[in-house]
This record gives C-alpha cells, sequence and structure tokens, in this order.
C-alpha cells in the first residue's frame, strides 16, 4: 500500500507527482529522507526531517514546511495504516522550475508511506567494488540527493551480477567510505568496533550515530578512523546501519563466510530497545 501526501491531500498508489518540464526530472533536482514507522513507533523522526530540509537547502531548494508540519502528517498518515504496519517514511522535496540552476521558490513537497517489512536479522553478502563515492569537490555529497543514487544504483548492479548482495564502495583515495546504501562497521580481531570515519564522501547516518551512542552506554567507543579495504579481509564482524534494516550483519564478504557477531547482535537489540520494539 502506498500512501501519499501532496498539494493537500492524501491519496493512495503512485500518485503523479512531475510534469515533463519539472526540473526535478529533467536536472535531477530533488532530495528524499527515510525515517521509519515501526507497529506505531518513530523513532528518530524528527532527526530525518530536519536532514530533509538540511538536504534541500544545499540543492538549492526549501523545503516548504517546517519540520513540525511534517511530522504532524506523518502521524496523520502512520494512522491511516494498522497498528501492526511496518512503514517507509519518505519526504520528498523536488524543484518544478529552472533551467540550469532550481527556482528556490518553486520547490514541492510531497510525503509517502509504504508497506515495508523490516527485514529479518538473517544477514546480507558483500564484495569490494572498484567504483569509488564522489567527494564533496565533485557533488553535493552533503545531501540526501537524488541524483547520487545513480552511483549506488551502478554499485549494487555490479555486486549482483558478481553473486552479491551488495558492494562496500570506496573513497576517492581508496579508503572504504560505506556499503552502497548504508553505513559500515566492523570488529578488527583485536576485538575493537570501528566504522569509516566521516570525510564528506558519504552521509553520516542517523541510524549510525544512534548506534554509535548506544554502543557507548555498554562501554563500547567506536574508533571513527580512515578505514582501507584490507581491513575488511581480516574483519571478525562486519555490518550496517541505515534506516530501511537498522542493523544488519554481513555474513559473507567477498568469498568468506562471516559469523553474526556478539557485537552486530548487541548493535541490533540495543537499538531495537531504543526504538520500543523490543
Amino acid at each position: 500500500m502506498y500512501l501519499t501526501y501532496f498539494n493537500g491531500g492524501w491519496s493512495e498508489g503512485n500518485t503523479p507527482l512531475f510534469g515533463a518540464m519539472d526540473h526535478s526530472v529533467w536536472l535531477g533536482s530533488s532530495v528524499f529522507d527515510g525515517a521509519r514507522a515501526i507497529r506505531g513507533r518513530l523513532p528518530d523522526l524528527r532527526l530525518h526531517l530536519q536532514r530533509v530540509i538540511n538536504s534541500a537547502e544545499r540543492v538549492g531548494l526549501v523545503c516548504p514546511l517546517t519540520v513540525d508540519e511534517m511530522e504532524q502528517l506523518v502521524i496523520d498518515g502512520v494512522a491511516k495504516f494498522p497498528p501492526d504496519a511496518e512503514l517507509y517514511v519518505r519526504p520528498l522535496v523536488f524543484g518544478t522550475d529552472g533551467l540550469l540552476v532550481p527556482v528556490p521558490a518553486k520547490s514541492a513537497f510531497a510525503l509517502t508511506l509504504f508497506d515495508a517489512p523490516m527485514p529479518k536479522f538473517h544477514g546480507f553478502s558483500a564484495c569490494l567494488t572498484a567504483l569509488r563515492r564522489p567527494d564533496p569537490s565533485m557533488a553535493p555529497t552533503d545531501a540526501k540527493a537524488s541524483a547520487l543514487y545513480a552511483n549506488s544504483s551502478k554499485v549494487i548492479r555490479e555486486a549482483q551480477q558478481r553473486g552479491f548482495d551488495t558492494a562496500v564502495v570506496c573513497d576517492s583515495l581508496g579508503n572504504v567510505a560505506e556499503f552502497a546504501s548504508a553505513n559500515l562497521f566492523l570488529v578488527t580481531p583485536e576485538g575493537k568496533v570501528v566504522t569509516p570515519v566521516a570525510n564528506g564522501t558519504f552521509l553520516s547516518g542517523i541510524t549510525r550515530a544512534r548506534v554509535i551512542a548506544l554502543l557507548a552506554q555498554e562501554g563500547i567507543a567506536v574508533e571513527e578512523r580512515t578505514v582501507r579495504p584490507d581491513e575488511l579481509e581480516t574483519a571478525v564482524e562486519i555490518f550496517n546501519t541505515g534506516n530501511y534494516g537498522k542493523v544488519s550483519p554481513c555474513t559473507r564478504y567477498e568469498n568468506r563466510p562471516l559469523a553474526i557477531g556478539p557485537m552486530a547482535s548487541l548493535a541490533h537489540a540495543r537499538y531495537m530497545a531504543f526504538a520500543g520494539l523490543a
């Protein structure tokens, strides 16, 4: 089920939003964010809504709604689904006018909620790709810009052609950035939990920050530092964080099987407890 708020009203199905001459269609001026509504719980919703406002500004758009207004729309929309629904919450801001540069005042907004069951904590496979993330001198990497996802899609296509679910992507210097669509954590042979330091080539995610804070409450310090690709070859655990699955373990990296380890399990359990879902 899809439910979209657009131009003052709610509609079901794949609601048409764009015209052929809209800047977002022609030249890619759109940003979005992804939050979760899980059985009525809305973890970190306001942070996601603020981020879509920030993203819009960074690509020359202006979100027409405030965080408070969007939050109320999300609450209203979630109430239209069954109480046990597991939903993806996607605010979208897009340009409708302009030639090469979008006209900020002509930015439009839509909020879509759709069924997206939480994935099981079963794990995924990943390889290393030769493709790279752009850096801030190349693209609006400080925004959750729709145009950046052409890079992610290409990475995932390549990985799937090789028999993997996703891939690890490096930055322009060859250091690990993240997975194709989620942030990356690893556990070293010495038991240290590490995640690539935010260097402008990937979004330092809201769920990433939440997991770091939750592990800190358990007395576990996460090292944020440069990570070289060869460290993944010796890691005893690899897992990701992201809005869609929150915390998911990598159970095969290249041709090396990995167990669902205690750190990924702890991060997942603590996140679920934080979200009121344990």
